[in-house]
């Protein structure tokens, strides 16, 4: 995490840009003027691509995180802070994930909306899914889940509605334009929510209701771009069901680089055997006691193989592979804690969700129907 000296310095060098920038724009005729689009700067490489989609043309979008960074250890540069102290809109994730963000707005002024997508999101649901153990998931074959609504569903019937929070004795959606002090300790909630296409759906409607709630005179296109794009996610996670639900119960067993797929993995019946980083954080470091445990669980739980994460170094990964006797999938990474770059295949949510869930049936050995032709190209 970021210390306050560098955040100090940082902070100057945002004002010095800051300071620059004015003068030379307002010798620039052709510049747009502040409020023509609404700026929303973003944390995530996802929340970047969840708010294009819902903003489309109505939104000025600046993205913290660029593809293959990840928000566990990720420093904001002068660059970043200028953007976040001109941004009429920040949006973050929520849950403990963007640790960083309170720092960041006191460096660089930020006075706009803070909209924590997390906020739609029943978040005791969420801390259930986290406490999820493999002796506790379902492997009877069709599985359970809690969709967004906490209704029970089995294996691939039904798409889940867009996950909110109740309107009674839930947190609220409403956010103060000052209200900065979130808290950050996220404890027993794993932050990864957005692995679940359920909870993406929340997510995205959380910023189309927020953003049209600061720009009412463009919230009719938030609404329309939000629903056309949650239909595309509904899509997405019926497709992913139906192909996990072809997969022996017993066969459906994954390690991961870190504690990050726990919610994907709750949806689609698949049981977590381990993580190689044991923690949530991506930059946590493991002990040699919690290695051999892995192993030890990764030899009675049935795991085919493991896979790395596009943000983690894939040695780990080949050590506890070998010692395990299983495979390791390093040539096509999962993209978890981000998108991938431009020719990655994996450059958006949704074809990166693809991407890894592909991935993961391929090593199985399962057969993968094609892809929905809403999704092409998504």
């Amino acid at each position: 995490m970021k210390t306050s000296a560098l955040i100090s310095s940082l902070a100057l060098g945002a004002a010095a840009a800051l300071a620059l920038t004015s003068c030379s724009a307002s010798d620039d005729a052709s510049q747009p003027e502040r409020g023509e689009h609404l700026k929303v700067v973003v944390t995530t490489t996802q929340l970047a691509d969840f708010a294009a989609e819902v903003g489309g043309n109505d939104i000025e979008l600046t993205g913290m995180l660029a593809p293959g960074s990840s928000a566990h250890h990720f420093d904001p540069t002068p660059a970043d802070l200028l953007s976040l102290g001109q941004a009429d809109v920040l949006i973050v994730n929520g849950a403990g994930l963007d640790e960083f963000i309170d720092s960041a707005i006191d460096a660089s002024g930020f006075s706009g909306t803070l909209v924590d997508a997390s906020a739609g999101l029943d978040l005791e649901t969420a801390r259930a899914i986290t406490a999820e153990t493999l002796e506790g998931q379902n492997h009877e074959g069709e599985h359970e889940h809690i969709d967004t609504h906490g209704h029970s569903h089995g294996g691939a019937e039904g798409a889940a509605e867009p996950q909110t929070a109740d309107s009674e004795g839930s947190e609220s959606s409403e956010k103060s334009e000052e209200d900065h002090d979130h808290d950050h300790e996220h404890g027993d909630l794993n932050p990864h929510l957005w692995t679940s296409p359920r909870f993406a759906q929340g997510m995205v409607q959380q910023i189309a209701d927020e953003l049209a709630k600061i720009d009412p005179e463009h919230g009719d296109g938030y609404y329309e771009r939000a629903g056309a794009y949650n239909a595309k996610l509904v899509t997405l996670d019926e497709w992913i069901a139906a192909q996990f639900a072809r997969v022996p119960a017993d066969d459906r067993v994954l390690v991961t680089g870190h504690d990050s797929l726990r919610y994907y993995l709750h949806d689609y019946g698949i049981a977590y055997a381990g993580s190689l980083l044991p923690s949530f954080e991506d930059n946590a470091e493991p002990s040699a006691a919690e290695i051999d445990s892995l192993v030890a669980a990764i030899k009675n739980s049935g795991v085919k193989a493991i896979f790395v994460e596009s943000s983690l170094s894939p040695k780990l990964a080949k050590t506890v592979a070998q010692e395990a006797g299983v495979a390791v999938i390093d040539e096509d990474s999962l993209y978890v804690d981000s998108l991938g770059p431009a020719g990655s295949g994996a450059e958006t949510y949704i074809s990166a969700t693809l991407h890894n869930t592909s991935v993961i049936l391929e090593a199985w050995g399962a057969s993968i129907d094609p892809v929905p032709s809403a999704l092409e190209g998504a």
